[in-house]
């Protein structure tokens, strides 16, 4: 379903959403609904519902129609009206959202969603996948000793990035950027890790927390050159706001210069003017408002025209950070087209912009920028039906 604007074009911007998450596959009950359209981890309280923020109304305003029900049908029809679609419900979702590929990160809940394959297939669309750091430290802490780490993680990243196309870090949730931001030493790792496994309760699963072994995954992504994506500002209560402020990670991006590494900084709100000052600053530094998008509705048009108002527009991105539900998918990219509009109707065309101007920008945050950092028209490509070049893993 095109995106109304006053240029016409933009309702066909081939959109990369360079971080998001996969689709929950099967039916979900209105109390799994809610908890995927909120950032808070327990539920509304009685007599209240998620419905009513600016996600839910965006929901209620953009997504019914796609479901052949009308604009602010109530919660309660267009739940009924999703579930008797099933998955034909995800299906017109994404297509209609207009994004033609997807980077998808696959550490959180990988057992509960669709694989980057099954998104490609789901949504018509190209795929690619990022690896989480911190999932991975925990994966390999679970099968050697204090010893053997550093060797078997350096072995099981290069092996994952023989596919995926970049990594994520959420040292913001584990541990904040207020950490020494050096790279830390062999027997530091070792010492770490021994600490770590030592700590473990019985019968729970490990949880990287530790600054040495976060810092050792920046570290190792840094040296094989790749995208790495941080987590930065908003996001649910496990994050301690006032240490991911992307600020704090000034002088890991110094010591990364010249590596040929990219770092890539996700949603940012409410740092986002923060952000878009780091990547005017640091050659090797981008930044998206994926996350703060949907959540801000109505409002995140100011969003997205505030992020721009430093950040190079070849180092701007677009992201939805999309999880389970199809719908943020599809309000990443409307909510992100209508935003752009506005912020062109504002500035672009009052400083007298010629069109083809502002459509070589408006490509270059939608998708071009991601295709060059990702280094994705050098991947296998597929086609699933769309126009444009396309990529999968």
């Amino acid at each position: 379903m095109p995106v109304p604007t006053e240029n016409g074009w933009l309702a066909d911007l081939h959109l990369v959403d360079h971080h998001c998450h996969g689709v929950i596959e099967g039916p979900v009950d209105r109390a799994t609904f809610e908890d995927l359209i909120t950032e808070s981890d327990v539920p509304a309280p009685d007599g209240a519902t998620f419905f009513d923020t600016q996600l839910g109304f965006a929901i209620r305003r953009d997504c019914a129609p796609v479901l052949d029900l009308p604009s602010f049908a109530s919660p309660e029809d267009y739940l009924a009206r999703r579930a008797e679609l099933g998955g034909e419900a995800t299906r017109r979702l994404l297509r209609a959202s207009g994004i033609g590929d997807y980077v998808i990160e696959t550490g959180f809940k990988a057992d509960q969603i669709l694989t980057p394959a099954q998104m490609g297939a789901a949504a018509g669309a190209g795929y690619a996948e990022v690896v989480r750091l911190e999932r991975l430290a925990e994966q390999v802490a679970e099968e050697v000793g204090p010893e053997d780490f550093l060797a078997a993680f350096r072995d099981r990243l290069d092996a994952e990035l023989r596919t995926a196309v970049g990594v994520k870090s959420i040292a913001a949730y584990r541990v904040g950027f207020d950490i020494d931001p050096s790279r830390p030493t062999d027997d530091a790792v070792a010492r770490a890790v021994g600490d770590w496994q030592a700590a473990r309760q019985p019968g729970q699963p490990l949880r990287l927390s530790d600054p040495v072994l976060v810092r050792l995954g920046w570290w190792e992504a840094i040296d094989r050159a790749v995208p790495i994506q941080f987590h930065v500002g908003y996001g649910d209560p496990d994050v301690d706001l006032h240490r991911c402020n992307p600020l704090l990670l000034t002088d890991l991006l110094r010591l990364a210069r010249g590596s040929g590494a990219s770092i890539l900084l996700l949603h940012c709100y409410p740092f986002h003017r923060e952000a878009g000052y780091l990547a005017h600053v640091f050659e090797h530094v981008y930044c998206d408002v994926g996350l703060a998008v949907t959540y801000t509705g109505a409002q995140s048009a100011q969003v997205i025209a505030e992020s721009l108002e430093l950040t190079p527009f070849f180092k701007a991105m677009f992201s939805s950070d999309a999880f389970g539900a199809a719908e943020l998918y599809y309000l990443g990219a409307e909510l992100f087209r209508r935003g752009l509009q506005r912020a062109f109707t504002t500035w672009a065309g009052p400083q007298g912009w010629p069109e083809e101007e502002q459509q070589r920008v408006a490509s270059l945050v939608a998708g071009e920028n991601a295709r060059r950092v990702y280094r994705l028209d050098q991947a296998p490509t597929t086609t699933f039906g769309r126009p444009g070049a396309r990529f999968s893993r």
